[in-house]
């Protein structure tokens, strides 16, 4: 009669790996589809029309029709995210997180108007320029690399200062401030 007993503990066993094989399939279906709709939302907020959905954002974005990264011989264009959105995940989510405080001054009236924008720009500009710095450029690097740059089509002038800034280990917007939006003045110390 022992027989019967182990049919009767190998049932509950089998029963146990289904439901853990189930739970398993449901948890990684879940997580795929979690992924998926996470990754459509970071898509979705790298897009030019929802950077500029905010009222604020016109000033800048006029700003950026009149530069060479909106318009150029070239046909190419960068957008909002190409310069302010890291390409790697980690930096990407991070900048996400950081930038969520942009909506929150915009919903709570700190840079609703261009007057109010206007004396917070500095501020906003510096830590921009700040993040650059630190990552050595890497957004500008994605599309302007100095071992791609063909500097006998340079200007003497940009010949010769790509040239130092690449042996001196320079990064772009430690000269390119100001290219794509107006670069604001330093509020004086009164």
């Amino acid at each position: 009669m022992p027989t019967p007993k182990r049919q009767d503990e190998a049932k509950p066993k089998q029963r146990g790996r289904r439901i853990g094989i189930l739970l398993v399939s449901v948890l990684f279906l879940a997580g795929i589809g979690f992924t998926a709709l996470f990754n459509t939302g970071l898509a979705y907020t790298n897009e030019m029309e929802f950077c500029v959905s905010c009222h604020t954002m016109q000033t800048v974005y006029e700003e950026y029709q009149e530069s060479l990264h909106f318009r150029n011989q070239s046909g190419v264009q960068a957008t909002c995210s190409d310069c302010h959105v890291p390409k790697p995940f980690i930096p990407k989510l991070v900048t996400k997180i950081i930038a969520a405080k942009d909506v929150y001054h915009e919903i709570l009236g700190t840079i609703d108007t261009e007057e109010k924008f206007e004396a917070h720009r500095w501020d906003m500009a510096s830590r921009v320029w700040a993040k650059m710095e630190r990552t050595d450029s890497r957004e500008c690097r994605a599309c302007h690399k100095f071992n791609s740059m063909d500097l006998s089509e340079q200007g003497r002038t940009a010949r010769r200062r790509h040239a130092s800034a690449e042996e001196r280990g320079q990064t772009c917007i430690e000269c390119h401030k100001g290219i794509v939006h107006y670069q604001p003045l330093k509020p004086r110390d009164d």
